[in-house]
């Protein structure tokens, strides 16, 4: 192998051979390579600068229409003004307006006889039970034999009498005779009027055995059977619903309850009944409790099968009505500083937006103040945006 030809031809990478006369000829290169450097630093520099500035400007044009198109996408409403029913939601129990509890308010006895069921329409006066009543026949008919003797004691004592006034004009009986005769037909007489009272008391004493309705209305509860021994102390023994007038007692909590008054209408449903009845507000509690913080409104209702006391049932109350825009319960937020929404602008920027929330109903809740209605107000999500913060907002149709 030639070595000495192999470094001979490596001496220059192009294959040139070095001039080893000229030292100087081997960092010619080198000195070039330095002298570039400096621009080549330069070239960086000011390309990095300009992508700089494009990150700052959006990227142009082209980058500012990407920046819109990457911008949060909200739904937005403009609600208008409009007339809004307010509407208060509570629940309650269901009895008879006017329940007549009845048992029984004379001596007592045995019952013998009970003659209406529960569910059944009574009249005033109409008999429900029959007690016994044996003994008092046996007084009546010994007391009307007091009263036939009184009557001939009277009679007598008025016999001897006019026989004695005969005699006293012809001087054979004296004037205190006449006196004393008298005083005996004036007792006869009250002895025979005594009786009759006498009478007349055991009589009714007889009347009160039997017990009757006092009004007319629905039997609600019977709580008698006969054989039963029934007296003044036996309690209730029938509940009737005076003319079959029924109501609801709602619990309403003292903010509510001042908004309703007497004659307001309200839908009662009972629970397990898909029917809804309409009644009227008769009497509103004139106390809050001072524990639970709430009063009842009484509400009037016709009778219905499937009202029935003692049940459970729901009102919606109407509270008046208000115009003003009415947002749904998503648009509206609050915090520690109160109630507000979002606006969108004519730049699609968010704004807050203070407002004060009027009356609640299933629809949604009014605005009374803070907005007059055909802003673009945020329907949703709200509460992830901030102000200033620019979205695509998306109008939604009501």
């Amino acid at each position: 192998m030639n070595y000495e030809s192999r470094i001979d031809s490596s001496g220059d990478p192009l294959g040139n051979p070095m001039d080893m006369a000229n030292p100087l000829s081997m960092g010619g290169d080198e000195d070039g390579r330095s002298r570039r450097r400096p621009y080549l630093y330069i070239l960086i520099a000011a390309v990095l600068l300009v992508g700089l500035w494009f990150m700052l400007h959006g990227g142009g044009p082209e980058s500012a229409g990407d920046k819109k198109d990457q911008a949060p996408v909200v739904s937005v409403i403009a609600p208008g003004s409009a007339t809004i029913e307010g509407t208060i939601n509570a629940t309650g129990t269901l009895a008879a307006r006017r329940e007549l509890p009845v048992g029984s308010v004379g001596e007592g006895g045995q019952v013998r006889e009970v003659l209406v069921e529960a569910g059944q329409w009574v009249s005033q006066g109409q008999v429900l039970a029959v007690i016994d009543r044996s003994v008092q026949i046996q007084q009546q008919a010994g007391q009307g034999a007091q009263i036939q003797v009184a009557e001939a004691d009277a009679r007598l004592a008025q016999a001897n009498l006019d026989r004695a006034l005969k005699l006293v004009e012809r001087g054979f009986i004296s004037k205190a005779d006449v006196d004393r005769l008298t005083a005996t037909r004036d007792s006869a007489n009250a002895r025979v009027r005594l009786a009759r009272a006498q009478l007349g008391q055991l009589q009714a004493q007889s009347a009160r055995l039997n017990i009757v309705a006092p009004a007319a209305g629905l039997l609600l509860e019977r709580k008698v059977e006969p054989g039963q021994v029934v007296g003044a102390g036996s309690g209730v023994l029938f509940r009737i619903a005076k003319g079959g007038e029924m109501e609801m007692k709602a619990l309403l909590g003292e903010v509510d309850i001042a908004k309703i008054s007497q004659g307001i209408n309200a839908e009662v449903t009972p629970v397990g009944s898909s029917k809804t009845f309409t009644g009227q507000v008769w009497q509103v509690s004139p106390t809050i409790d001072s524990l639970t913080r709430q009063g009842s409104a009484r509400i009037a209702l016709a009778y219905a099968p499937e009202i029935k006391p003692g049940g459970f049932a729901s009102v919606k109350i109407k509270a008046g009505s208000v115009v003003a825009p009415l947002l749904p319960d998503s648009a509206v937020l609050s915090d520690s500083k109160g109630s507000y929404v979002y606006i969108i602008g004519k730049d699609n920027k968010a704004e807050r937006r203070a407002v004060k929330t009027g009356l609640i109903t299933d629809k949604g809740i009014a605005i009374i103040e803070g907005i007059s209605g055909n802003e673009r107000i945020v329907l949703r999500a709200g509460g992830f945006l901030s102000p200033g913060e620019t979205v695509n907002p998306t109008v939604v149709k009501q």
